[in-house]
């Protein structure tokens, strides 16, 4: 079983100075380095000023806003506000800006590149009785509450963070990586952000 700590993250400041992101997750593609030189990435952005978002062209994107009350985006010319929990997806390409009518957010952001990978994010309630799975193409972030992730018995398991059996305890914005080998389950009380990252074929 694999924990991503969220404390344990480097927050990369924006270029026009409005926020800061961590990076979860990601996948490297063509290329590296910023500017969608992967092919999907997760991240958590702290917003604290209106202004641009950064373009990232042929890539899809799925914002949610985790933390704070509302989001007002403006994509291509049409304004979208963004309540919290209520993921919304969009052309990476597209001029982008936003406004902080109550204040500063929280943004849960899954970016993928368009025709390649397919990015969603499902916010579910957790539950003390029946404990939630995550598989292999997942990663659960837990926004709010209090939760643990534990794992089935396997070959090989160990340690805290890396193979653990469980149950750990997680801190909020920390992210369970899923698997199809001893999938790992998450039960507690709160609120739960499962993202899916779904490769296209054919």
């Amino acid at each position: 079983m694999e924990i991503i700590r969220f404390a344990d993250l480097k927050p990369e400041p924006w270029r026009n100075g409005g926020g800061v992101t961590r990076q979860i997750a990601g996948h490297s593609g063509v290329g590296s380095g910023h500017d969608g030189g992967w092919d999907w990435r997760v991240s958590i952005a702290e917003v604290g000023k209106a202004g641009e978002f950064s373009p990232f062209p042929g890539m899809e994107r799925v914002l949610t806003v985790v933390e704070g009350e509302l989001l007002l985006l403006t994509v291509d010319g049409a304004e979208h506000p963004l309540e919290k929990y209520r993921a919304f997806r969009f052309p990476g390409g597209a001029e982008t800006t936003c406004a902080l009518p109550t204040g500063d957010v929280r943004n849960l952001n899954v970016i993928t590149r368009a025709g390649k990978y397919k990015g969603f994010t499902s916010i579910i309630e957790l539950s003390k009785k029946r404990a939630h799975p995550l598989f292999a193409g997942q990663l659960g972030v837990l926004l709010q509450g209090q939760a643990t992730a534990s794992s089935p018995a396997a070959p090989g398991a160990a340690s805290a963070g890396s193979g653990a059996l469980g149950p750990v305890a997680l801190d909020r914005y920390d992210a369970v990586v899923g698997s199809d080998s001893g999938s790992p389950e998450v039960l507690g009380r709160g609120f739960l952000a499962v993202v899916s990252i779904d490769e296209i074929t054919g």
